[in-house]
């Protein structure tokens, strides 16, 4: 529109456009000179027209700076690291074992055998930590796991084992350039819509079909790509390599045994990072941290499914044979633990051998079972359980054919029976009691199985519990603070006084055993007899009860083996139902040699 100015002709200041012409005329129809009204539409350009460019500036852009801790470790290296952590604290343990034990010093030879072996075995071995930095360092991709070790191929038990398996660590290092990243980004991007043609190729036939051709796995991978480290990879696997160490040499322990020293801290297992040098604390993350420092000592279940994959997949892949249980000591602690005779270490030997208990870590270790027809196993249900509670739960199943333990007496009609030369079944349940008592009062104040209030401890529990706490809480001699106000007046001894004296370590030896009478003959018809009558209970009646006689028996089993009631009486009832089999094959043999001698 024309700006308002006055007409050179009139002075008028109106203007308006003609439609028609374009030309801009005052009120008075003078036309407004020196004016032109141009479109800036244009449909084609000539051969001199100027384009204008934008021109991109050749200054680099400054790279983003890393907030990140330059001594931490990240990735495989960080994991390369973890596992050299867990071999320091491995040495130490062997140390103390051997301190505490009187092992002989071949003993930390296989142990050093058995953790090489046992890293060779891991679903996800540990890469090199040397090449790993040297990729870190010039920006290289990271070799791929698969180019670096040979993962052994998994079998059906190891998948029954494991529940969830180490993932791959998410924290990886991002130190590479922008070519690089622009390349792997192009990669990552032709891979993805490879994936979506392949699926739009695929047609499901129905909605099934197109539910189970839905690709899940990709959300499960991120899971396991944010854990660090999986259940093969834990602080405990170094206690399996222990077992499997004292299993090779013979020596009679129990996974309870191991538990036991961790509770009391004799053993590094609980807090371990206040024994490591500090050069290798300082690289550690948070995540490792917490992978290293367990809360609670592993159950001898955890420990039992450790150590047996273990020795399978030694077995299987490099043929190294983990003999069998030193079971004779074993036993007799069973026996001794409900207060049994050596006539019923003789009768649980005997039943041991006829049920074909198994003495070994893993059931691929034992020799097959004798197959008379082709639909026999191989082996047994619950061949795989704890030794002790198998050894335990032969104990109990003699004692249940000798007394029953249903409320109903039994008593033997002969003297020749060896049901004469056991005690009477209420001063053996008396003596159990009795130990059961003894074994809560000479509990250390520290077990993690009973929770005590230090109201309710007396001025020697007290003492010890100040022991514990010296040797547990307190770093390193050499990491000690200098002399202060504190270790002047409350300074502490110089050498550390025993935390357990004789009668807590071994309350149940050391007790003094009660004076019981044998069991005397009846002959009256209508007693049972040892054997009669013989109940089977059933472990998945989850509503049913057991008789107070049994249970009593089962609870102090389960805790000399330091594992649940049910499982006991679970592998109560698979020996039991041996027992039956055995018992209705040696039956049928007999009739069998009737039938032959009357033709």
């Amino acid at each position: 529109m024309a700006p308002r100015r006055k007409c050179p002709v009139c002075g008028s200041k109106q203007w308006h456009k003609e439609p028609s012409s374009g030309l801009i005329t005052c009120s008075e129809g003078h036309v407004l000179q020196n004016y032109r009204n141009e479109t800036r539409e244009v449909t084609e350009l000539g051969p001199h027209a100027v384009r204008k460019r934008n021109l991109k500036s050749g200054r680099k852009k400054k790279e983003r700076q890393s907030k990140a801790d330059p001594k931490l470790y990240h990735g495989e290296r960080a994991r390369f690291h973890y596992f050299q952590c867990l071999q320091v604290i491995l040495r130490m343990q062997v140390a103390a074992l051997t301190r505490l034990w009187e092992l002989p010093p071949e003993f930390e030879l296989v142990c050093r055998d058995i953790w090489a072996l046992n890293l060779s075995l891991l679903p996800n071995p540990p890469s090199p930590e040397p090449l790993l930095h040297l990729h870190d360092t010039l920006g290289e991709d990271q070799p791929s796991k698969a180019n670096l070790t040979a993962r052994p191929s998994p079998d059906p038990d190891e998948q029954d084992d494991d529940e969830t398996l180490a993932g791959e660590n998410a924290d990886e290092s991002s130190s590479s350039s922008s070519s690089s990243e622009s390349d792997s980004d192009g990669s990552d991007t032709h891979s993805e819509l490879d994936e979506l043609m392949r699926e739009n190729s695929e047609t499901p036939s129905s909605e099934e079909d197109e539910l189970e051709s839905t690709p899940r796995p990709q959300a499960t991978a991120r899971v396991s790509e944010r854990r660090n480290f999986g259940h093969y990879d834990a602080p405990a696997t170094t206690i399996s390599c222990l077992v499997l160490a004292c299993w090779t040499l013979r020596i009679p322990v129990m996974y309870t045994d191991f538990v036991s020293v961790i509770e009391s801290y004799d053993l590094p297992y609980l807090d371990p990072l206040r024994l490591l040098p500090e050069n290798m604390t300082r690289h550690l993350r948070k995540h490792t941290v917490q992978a290293l420092s367990p809360h609670f000592p592993p159950t001898p279940l955890r420990l039992h499914r450790l150590s047996s994959r273990l020795a399978r997949l030694m077995y299987s892949t490099y043929d190294i044979y983990t003999p069998e249980m030193n079971a004779a000591p074993i036993l007799w602690k069973s026996v001794r633990a409900l207060q049994g005779t050596p006539t019923l270490y003789v009768l649980t030997k005997k039943l041991a051998h006829l049920v074909s208990i198994p003495l070994t870590l893993h059931r691929s270790l034992a020799p097959a079972l004798v197959r008379n027809k082709k639909r026999d196993p191989t082996f047994h249900k619950q061949d795989s359980a704890v030794p002790e509670v198998a050894l335990v739960a032969a104990v109990i199943v003699v004692m249940k054919m000798i007394y029953g333990l249903d409320g109903s007496p039994r008593r033997p009609r002969e003297a020749e029976d060896p049901a004469c030369a056991l005690p009477t079944l209420p001063e053996l349940i008396q003596a159990i009691r009795k130990a059961e008592q003894a074994a809560d009062a000479a509990s250390p104040p520290f077990a993690t199985d009973r929770h005590r209030s230090v109201l309710d401890m007396d001025d020697d529990m007290l003492d010890e519990y100040l022991r514990f706490c010296e040797k547990a809480l307190l770093p390193r001699k050499d990491r000690l603070p200098p002399r202060n106000v504190t270790t002047d007046h409350f300074p502490l001894p110089d050498e550390p006084s025993p935390a357990l004296t004789e009668d807590r370590a071994h309350p149940a030896e050391l007790a003094a055993q009660p004076t019981m009478h044998a069991t005397a003959v009846d002959d009256k018809s209508d007693t049972l007899r040892p054997g009669q009558n013989y109940p089977i209970y059933n472990t998945q009646d989850i509503l049913g009860t057991v008789p107070e006689d049994l249970e009593l028996v089962v609870r102090r089993a389960a805790r000399w083996a330091g594992v649940e009631e049910d499982y006991v009486l679970g592998v109560v009832e698979r020996f039991e139902r041996r027992v039956v089999r055995w018992m209705e094959s040696v039956k049928r043999k007999e009739r069998t040699e009737r039938a032959s001698t009357s033709e």
